[in-house]
C-alpha cells in the first residue's frame, strides 16, 4: 500500500512541476489551452493545465540580425555586394506567434528582398556618400512589412559595400586628379592675390615716391643685418638716366 502512495506522491509532484512556469522580465509566455490562443503572461511565476497547456516564450528583447550580402546593380548599372544588419524586437508577442510561422526568418527575408530593392534604386554615389538616407528607407519599409506580426525595426544599418576592383581603381585615379586641380587651383589663387597686392603697391609708390626710396633704405638695412660681404645699391631709374647719351 505505502509503495502505490509513493508512486502518487510521485506522479503528482511532476505534475505540479510541470505545471509551474517561470517567465523572465524580459520575456513573455504565450499560452494555448487545447488549441485556443488565451494570451501572453508574465513576468513571474504562474501555473498552466498540464496535457492542455501549452506555452510559448517570446524574447522581447532587441535582436541583431545580420543580413548576409546580396550582390546586385545599382541604378547606374554598377555592380555591388552590399551586407546589413538590422535591430528589431517583439512588441506583440501573441501575433509574433500566431500570424507568422518564425519571425526571426520571415523578418531576415524581408530584410534581403528590401536590402536589394532599395540599393537597386539608388545610384553609387547615394550608396557612398548618403547611407543614412539608404539606411532611413530600409528601416521605415521593413518595419511597415513586420508589423503585421508585431515586431519594430528601430534600425538598419548598412556595414559594407563591396566595389569591383576596375572600378577602386578608377575611383582612386579620379581623387588623384581631383586633388591635383585643387593643389593647382589654390596655387593659381596665391599668385593672383600676389600680383594684386604688388600691383597695389606699385600704384601706392607711384603716388608716393618718397616711398620707394625708404624701400631702399630697409632693404640696405635687412643686408647689413645678415653680414654678407657685398652689398648691393639700388639706384634710382631716374640717377641712371643722367648718364645717357643724348641724341
Amino acid at each position: 500500500m505505502s509503495l502505490v502512495i509513493w508512486v502518487i506522491v510521485i506522479i503528482a509532484v511532476i505534475i505540479l512541476a510541470s505545471a509551474i512556469r517561470i517567465v523572465r522580465e524580459y520575456e513573455r509566455g504565450v499560452i494555448f489551452r487545447l488549441g485556443r490562443l488565451i494570451g501572453a503572461k508574465g513576468p513571474g511565476l504562474f501555473f498552466v493545465i498540464p496535457f492542455m497547456d501549452q506555452l510559448i516564450k517570446i524574447d522581447l528583447r532587441v535582436l541583431t540580425m545580420d543580413v548576409p550580402k546580396q550582390s546586385l546593380i545599382t541604378r547606374d548599372n554598377v555592380p555591388v555586394t552590399v551586407d546589413a544588419v538590422v535591430y528589431f524586437r517583439v512588441l506583440n508577442p501573441e501575433d509574433a506567434v500566431t500570424k507568422v510561422e518564425n519571425y526571426i526568418s520571415a523578418t531576415s527575408l524581408i530584410s534581403q528582398t528590401t536590402l536589394r530593392s532599395v540599393v537597386g534604386q539608388s545610384e553609387l554615389d547615394e550608396l557612398l556618400i548618403h547611407r543614412d538616407k539608404i539606411n532611413e528607407a530600409l528601416q521605415k519599409i521593413i518595419d511597415e512589412k513586420t508589423d503585421p506580426w508585431g515586431i519594430k525595426v528601430s534600425a538598419v544599418e548598412i556595414k559594407e559595400v563591396t566595389l569591383p576592383e576596375e572600378l577602386k581603381r578608377a575611383m582612386a585615379r579620379q581623387a588623384e586628379t581631383e586633388r591635383e586641380r585643387r593643389a593647382k587651383i589654390i596655387s593659381a589663387e596665391g599668385e593672383f592675390q600676389a600680383a594684386e597686392k604688388l600691383s597695389q603697391a606699385a600704384e601706392i609708390i607711384a603716388r608716393n615716391p618718397i616711398a620707394l626710396q625708404l624701400r631702399y633704405l630697409q632693404t640696405l638695412n635687412d643686408i647689413s643685418a645678415e653680414n654678407a660681404t657685398t652689398i648691393v645699391f639700388p639706384l634710382p631709374m631716374e640717377f641712371l638716366k643722367a648718364f645717357g647719351t643724348k641724341d
